[in-house]
């Protein structure tokens, strides 16, 4: 946006401290020409033939006040520009750090010194923005790259069973269409998870209250086939846990969760537990399984995206994309609720979701 040129900060500062000092000037000689001049009797004799002459000392009092306000005026200029500069010191380096991150290096930082003040106040604001920004572009290119190799890697597939297939005519149709089948559906799961999760840290979701233990139970039905072929127990117990919400992507959060329990419940025939409970001012949902222990430095990493835990779990076929609780801490971002992760000590994880309770389950908790 084009802006027609204007006066400085600076200058203006600099006009505004010497037009006081001028005022202050004025107004000095003003209450001398009030309270001295004016009372001088106009007369050019008086006791002994000496007396005040207001003409006289008019004409000694003028030229002395015009040199005096003259020197105001310029002392005003030079003071309020050097004054001027100096506070205006910390506002410059403000701008030339904007200036540097808007070239694209937010690895600079202002760190300004001194007191605690206004510009002191900004210039930790910025950084902490700057510092915002630079672990959000980070993570941003990361995400990137890791997405663009997990898209590469089924078209690589897809790529090399048509190969195969054009160089190999006798091979069977059945099983290229049914390996191509599972390649493009993978693909598939993988960019609507990857657009779920540019989407789920909007915090502008629909708010509506949710039960966290039917969600719990829908969730449990829908993948009990799933806990059946893998031979893992799956509990569902509790109390109505009120939140708001919306209960399509609170829904998924379950959903991710328990899926997550029974691929990582390794070896078979593990547990695999989902609790609800209502506290109050919050609803929290528990997802407890068992399994292999997990390394203390592995279980912060697990909410980043393309972190599929165990090697083993890597290679199996409902290993998913990686994404699952990436998605499920952006969705809970997004509710204003917190989500911890707990390894056991005895192996597997504990997954706990926090979320503001609504009345109905404020008033279910206080019974």
């Amino acid at each position: 946006m084009d802006r027609r040129p204007g006066l400085s900060a600076r200058l203006k500062l600099t006009v505004s401290y010497a037009a006081f000092v001028l005022l202050a000037g004025v107004l000095m000689l003003a209450v001398a020409w009030v309270f001295l001049l004016r009372n001088v009797p106009n007369t050019s004799r008086g006791l002994l033939g000496i007396a005040p002459n207001r003409y006289v000392l008019e004409q000694v009092f003028a030229p002395p006040a015009v040199a005096a306000l003259v020197f105001l005026i310029l002392f005003g200029l030079v003071g309020g520009w050097v004054l001027a500069g100096r506070m205006l010191a910390p506002l410059t380096q403000i701008t030339e750090a904007a200036r540097t991150a808007a070239r694209g290096s937010l690895s600079h930082r202002i760190r300004l010194a001194g007191p605690q003040d206004e510009f002191r106040e900004l210039a930790d604001a910025f950084d902490t923005m700057l510092e915002q920004l630079e672990s959000h572009v980070a993570e941003q290119q990361r995400f990137a790259a890791n997405a663009s190799h997990e898209l590469r890697t089924p078209l690589a597939i897809t790529k090399t069973l048509l190969d195969v297939a054009r160089d190999d005519p006798a091979r069977g149709r059945d099983d290229l269409v049914e390996r191509l089948s599972a390649v493009n559906t993978r693909a598939i799961d993988l960019t609507e998870a990857l657009l779920l999760l540019s989407h789920g840290d909007r915090r502008n979701v629909a708010r509506e209250p949710v039960d966290l233990s039917l969600l719990a139970e829908e969730a449990a039905e829908t993948l009990l086939p799933l806990a059946e072929r893998r031979g893992v127990t799956l509990d569902v117990t509790g109390e109505p846990a009120w939140a708001a919400g919306s209960a399509a992507l609170l829904l998924r959060v379950v959903t991710n969760l328990v899926q997550n329990a029974l691929v990582h419940n390794l070896p078979a025939d593990g547990t695999v537990t989902v609790h609800t409970e209502a506290r109050p001012g919050a609803s929290v949902l528990r997802v407890e399984n068992t399994g292999p222990v997990l390394p203390p430095d592995l279980v912060p990493t697990l909410t980043e995206p393309f972190q599929r835990g165990t090697e083993r779990a890597r290679t199996d076929e409902h290993a998913g994309v990686g994404l699952g609780l990436a998605i499920v801490q952006s969705i809970v971002r997004a509710h204003d609720g917190t989500l911890g992760l707990t390894p056991r000590p005895t192996g597997g994880l504990t997954v706990t979701v926090r979320l503001p309770g609504t009345a109905q389950g404020s008033a279910h908790a206080d019974r």
